[in-house]
């Protein structure tokens, strides 16, 4: 039988650019949350290794060795040879939009990671799927995790939220991508003060809202630059009962609301469908840790 995993979205809360190191690689400060909204990775013993995708997004989304899938499944082999049998089929729901501010793709192969190290016939220990999860790219890590976290460094540093409050995001994407490295290239200051010390514990919504207007992302001015819409989506949001904070995820084209109620973020969400149809909106809850 197929062995499936959640996807979950990945959504930056806030998010400071705090330096550069010599490689070109930039430190951040993020807070990051996950949604209910995800894609969904199943896989099944086969003859040999593939990947189909279905959902959405599929068309947007190459199946073959650029996918971080299929480089996720490769490293794995690589690193435990013996454990996995000759082929596996990978099947992906592409539900997330494509170059979107949401960690899709890194979230897809750690639901990946999390599969092979569940059917692997000899155990693997976390820190060594950790490890390849480093090894595949900055946000990987974080989605192994999937729960609230603070992050820093370039990604690898991972501070679990011991409590946080139950919250609900409205997301607006243009079905515009973003390309992250252009998007870098336009931040003008990359030196730039870290996020303020969290409330401990963060267990209120009205603690959450009181710290984040203390906060930003720094990305967001240069992707706007890059696609106007972005202003214009975060202006919308701010604007819808209940909402208390609205900005954009990640380096975009995403833009989420933040609220205390499913109610008021399904209202919220209609009504931004009807100003934007022919964006992608969705409502959904955020996961607890």
């Amino acid at each position: 039988m197929p062995v499936s995993e959640p996807a979950p979205a990945k959504v930056n809360l806030a998010l400071h650019v705090v330096g550069r190191r010599d490689d070109g690689f930039h430190l951040l400060h993020t807070l990051c949350v996950f949604t209910e909204l995800a894609d969904l990775v199943s896989a099944a013993p086969a003859r040999q290794d593939r990947l189909h995708v279905s959902g959405p997004f599929a068309s947007d989304l190459p199946n073959g060795r650029s996918n971080l899938v299929i480089r996720a499944l490769e490293k794995f082999r690589a690193r435990f040879p013996n454990h996995l049998p000759e082929g596996i089929e990978i099947h992906l729901e592409k539900h997330l939009p494509i170059a979107a501010g949401l960690g899709g793709g890194s979230a897809d192969a750690a639901a990946v990671l999390r599969i092979l190290a569940r059917i692997s016939q000899n155990p693997v220990a976390s820190a060594d799927i950790f490890a390849l999860a480093t090894s595949l790219g900055a946000d990987v890590p974080m989605c192994l995790l999937s729960q609230p976290c603070e992050v820093t460094g370039i990604g690898e540093n991972l501070a679990p939220l011991a409590t946080f409050p139950l919250m609900h995001l409205v997301l607006v994407n243009p079905l515009e991508q973003v390309s992250t490295p252009e998007v870098f290239k336009r931040l003008t200051q990359k030196q730039n003060a870290p996020m303020p010390e969290l409330p401990a514990p963060l267990d209120r919504a009205a603690l959450l809202s009181l710290w984040l207007a203390d906060t930003r992302n720094d990305l967001e001015a240069p992707a706007a630059a890059l696609v106007p819409a972005i202003s214009m989506i975060v202006e919308a949001i701010s604007e819808t009962p209940g909402c208390v904070t609205a900005r954009m995820s990640g380096s975009g084209a995403t833009c989420f609301g933040l609220y205390g109620s499913a109610a008021a973020a399904h209202q919220a969400a209609h009504d931004l469908r009807e100003r934007f149809s022919g964006y992608w909106v969705a409502a959904t809850p955020l996961l607890g840790q």
